[in-house]
């Protein structure tokens, strides 16, 4: 570790600045959840293969909502295979120490940080979580659990007509939709947390950047936002990103190249024994 990053860690635990943690695929792939950019998302309906950009939109939905809704359940069980790794541990444990000083923003829809013990109240899942559904109508904005009787499909599996009963809407009877936020879908604050995610940043005096490449918007308006406002940037990630040029724009940032697993219960530590 860096020692002028770890004295920088040290006197920010012992003051009274925000932390903003924003996390992508990265910590989740840790935790074996693959990106389904690549071949593990394509699917096939009918004759045509479908890619996973073509899948995850609300044009598809309109098209072939029960190809959708399988495609999603597919996933799902995959998510439900996973456990949260020692990098989600370690923003829970900082979420603990610095409580009203702490945010964490997540692009990841697979809903490990929740099982992890990140807070719901300080959790911002701008993409959604591929556990709950809301009415596509809409007749109300209320979020919806997964019903319990409806589990994973594998791939090949079709819906039977009692899980299709099931994905109905219990307010008004029509058809819910995944609550996830789709590639041809605009960030809302009702859903995606987007005006919330922003105010944060605003506010945010020290943004962890942890296994994003900075592929969708929003993430890129907070990482902006704090380095326009002087805030410190440090980005963690397997590879080089512009996340990472952006935090080293100013002098005061950094890029730490590793496994999120190992290096956020690293920072963690630093942070704890600052506070102590």
């Amino acid at each position: 570790m860096d020692p002028k990053l770890t004295s920088f860690l040290t006197e920010f635990a012992q003051g009274k600045g925000r932390l903003t943690v924003l996390t992508g695929a990265g910590i989740s792939a840790e935790s074996g959840i693959p990106t389904f950019r690549g071949p593990e998302g394509y699917w096939t309906v009918g004759a045509k293969e479908y890619q996973p950009q073509e899948m995850a939109t609300y044009r598809m939905f309109e098209k072939n909502p029960w190809e959708v809704w399988r495609w999603y359940l597919y996933r799902m069980g995959i998510c439900v295979q996973a456990a949260p790794n020692p990098g989600h541990a370690a923003i829970v444990a900082m979420e603990q120490l610095f409580s009203d000083r702490f945010i964490l923003i997540t692009q990841n829809v697979d809903g490990l940080h929740l099982r992890a013990g990140s807070s719901p109240e300080r959790t911002y899942q701008i993409h959604g979580n591929i556990f709950f559904r809301r009415c596509d109508r809409p007749c109300t904005d209320e979020i919806f659990p997964m019903p319990p009787e409806i589990g994973e499909k594998q791939r090949h599996e079709l819906m039977t007509e009692s899980e299709k009963a099931r994905l109905l809407c219990p307010v008004c009877g029509g058809l819910t939709r995944p609550h996830v936020l789709w590639f041809d879908e605009s960030y809302d604050e009702t859903h995606f947390r987007f005006e919330s995610s922003l105010a944060a940043a605003a506010q945010t005096d020290l943004l962890l950047v942890v296994g994003t490449s900075g592929a969708t918007n929003l993430p890129n308006q907070v990482a902006r936002q704090v380095h326009h406002r002087g805030g410190v940037i440090v980005d963690i990630n397997i590879e080089n990103n512009p996340f990472a040029d952006l935090a080293l724009q100013n002098g005061r940032g950094y890029f730490i190249k590793g496994l999120s697993g190992t290096v956020l219960p690293a920072l963690e530590d630093i942070f704890q024994r600052g506070n102590g």
